[in-house]
């Protein structure tokens, strides 16, 4: 089959299409089962479109307006086993956009579509740079330190358009896409220096993520950088990255409260700044706090009556100090293993409590065989981190379970005497409930899992005790009780139990009517556990509108903190400049999905 002739065909039919009086019938092109993922470019969304019946939907609300046109191919089309691929560039009215397609018998089962840039707004990079100096004589010149200088009185002198809350990488990396785009953005961190939310985390805690996969935007780690990285290391990359990118940060600062105005069209946002309170007024308010909301601690009878040390998985400082200790660990997923394996290494006894299955995967395995794209190997096949980027937005949430159990299935065939030493032990394994591993988990819950960097063995072995399939009854002064009526006598019992939603964060600062009105960020709706539908097709409410105004929120892994900040930023430019960004298929808003340990108890 000519690759590069069907591919012209379709693309040449497409664009017919767009530009006709009737850029419905586009839909035409695709099978019956078929999905078009719009990152902004059409929708001023994050959307998957599933369906001829959706595709039209969109396309009569947005087909016109959006004026697509220049659709050329970009690169060589190829066959695979999904049928004929290829990558292709097009404009909008407003913007130029990238996107790739897959074509089975002439026509299209997926299509991605982003909008890259906007058009008299591109970033300043390249042959555009800059230059840095103005040459001549100049009377009064206004040097990079004078204009750093005039930078940071923003916040003071000038309002910012946008309030960023949360200094990690997400909050830095959005900071960054937004300064190069020409967006007033204020970031805030409650912390005293960028990055001491890694900095302050258990000593031994280092990224489980290889580097290739977790690159920031415009800074890509040095070629000598580390595969996996230490958290202090992390800590002082994003401080060097916000003085770098000559970010607009305020550390030692904690946003209190945050009220909108609709017919302002402006928050309200009252925060502390090294003491003292501050006002400010953004347009748009950016939680950027990480995927995950308020630590999850569970209400347990007796904890009052506990003589031991009890605290969160976020504030375990590391395990020196609890040599020759009884450390019981309730939880067994990643942070919970890390914190079992830094404790054993400090010469603790320690036994993990495993309420429900988890889903583990060998880091050496799922690097080889899940992460492909992001790796050395990737690089010398020209596929870069932005390509690798595309290429996984390319395939839609709906379709990943065809590709990933044959995966999933490769990696319990490959490691099956790691899974089997586990068993031996009672540890309770899952792979997902449709076989589909950590590919769909993580999108889904966000939790649930552990990537094995040793932790597992000791387990195996038994040089960490486990309890599994148990719930707890409740503390004594001195010991865990199970509702088996065993107990486990303890000095330190560390909660692995999670976070709950970053709508927990809205509820806080803002109100929980605000909250429920947003309703659930993350999650697709699946239907599985801790995932409740109906089924959205995306990751709902995250980097995109949501139903309350000039809110957006951020966060998500490394990955994909570096690619969805390029389209939120877009999107924030876009209103900045006024330009019209009619919003199609604003997710449904609804009751935010409950913490998994949000009960009197976790029995």
């Amino acid at each position: 089959m000519d690759a590069q002739g069907e591919a012209s065909r379709w693309l040449l039919a497409l664009s017919t299409h767009l530009s006709s009086n009737e850029p419905a019938r586009a839909a035409e092109l695709f099978l019956d089962e078929c999905y078009w993922r719009d990152f902004v470019a059409f929708t001023w969304n994050i959307a998957t479109l599933e369906g001829r019946a959706a595709i039209t939907a969109m396309l009569v609300a947005r087909g016109q307006d959006t004026g697509a046109s220049a659709w050329n191919l970009d690169g060589a089309p190829r066959m695979s086993e999904a049928g004929t691929e290829f990558w292709f560039t097009f404009e909008t009215k407003v913007g130029r956009g990238r996107g790739h397609a897959r074509l089975k018998d002439g026509r299209c089962w997926t299509l991605l579509t982003t909008l890259r840039e906007l058009k008299g707004f591109e970033e300043k990079s390249g042959e555009t740079r800059p230059l840095g100096t103005t040459h001549g004589a100049v009377r009064n010149r206004t040097t990079w330190a004078d204009q750093r200088a005039t930078d940071a009185r923003l916040g003071i002198d000038q309002q910012p358009y946008v309030l960023i809350v949360g200094g990690g990488q997400g909050g830095l990396g959005l900071g960054a896409r937004l300064k190069q785009i020409g967006v007033p953005a204020l970031i805030i961190d409650r912390h005293p220096r960028a990055g001491d939310a890694w900095r302050n985390r258990y000593r031994s805690l280092c990224l489980h993520d290889p580097v290739w996969f977790d690159h920031m935007p415009y800074l890509p780690f040095p070629d000598h950088w580390p595969v996996f990285t230490p958290k202090d290391k992390m800590g002082d990359w994003l401080e060097a990255y916000a003085s770098i990118m000559e970010l607009d940060l305020w550390t030692s600062t904690a946003c209190r409260n945050a009220n909108y105005d609709p017919g302002r069209g402006e928050w309200t946002v009252e925060v502390e700044r090294a003491g003292k309170s501050v006002t400010l007024r953004p347009k748009h308010l950016v939680l950027a706090t990480g995927m995950s909301g308020k630590p999850q601690v569970p209400r347990i009878p007796g904890q009052d009556l506990f003589r031991g040390i009890q605290h969160h998985s976020s504030a375990h400082p590391g395990g020196e100090g609890f040599a020759g200790r009884r450390c019981v660990i309730v939880g067994a997923n990643n942070s919970a293993h890390d914190i079992a394996a830094d404790l054993w290494e400090h010469g603790a006894e320690v036994t993990m409590i495993q309420r429900s299955p988890t889903l583990v995967v060998r880091s050496e395995t799922v690097q080889r065989l899940g992460w492909s794209l992001y790796s050395e190997e990737a690089l010398k096949a020209g596929i870069d981190v932005d390509k690798a980027d595309l290429i996984v937005a390319s395939t839609p949430f709906a379709v990943l379970p065809q590709f990933l159990k044959p995966v999933v299935e490769r990696m319990k065939q490959e490691d099956a005497a790691f899974y089997d030493a586990l068993r031996a032990v009672g540890f309770q394994l899952t792979f997902g409930e449709d076989e589909t591993g950590l590919g769909l988990m993580y999108p889904r819950r966000g939790s649930g899992y552990y990537i094995d960097v040793g932790a597992s063995e000791l387990i195996a072995t038994r040089q960490v005790a486990l309890r599994s399939g148990i719930g707890i009854a409740g503390l004594s002064e001195d010991a865990v009780l199970l509702d088996d009526g065993s107990r486990l006598p303890a000095d330190l019992v560390v909660y692995a139990t999670g976070y709950g939603s970053m709508t927990g964060w809205a509820a806080d600062l803002i109100s929980p009517e605000v909250a429920d009105k947003v309703g659930a960020c993350w999650g697709m709706g699946s239907g599985t556990a801790r995932d409740p539908g109906p089924w959205t097709g995306e990751l709902r409410n995250m980097w995109k509108p949501n139903a309350q105004e000039g809110l957006w929120f951020h966060g998500g892994n490394l990955a994909q903190s570096r690619h969805y900040s390029r389209y939120l930023a877009i999107q924030i430019k876009a209103r900045f400049e006024g330009l019209p960004t009619q919003v199609f298929g604003l997710d449904a808003s609804g009751p935010r999905v409950q913490p998994a340990f949000d009960r009197l108890n976790i029995s």
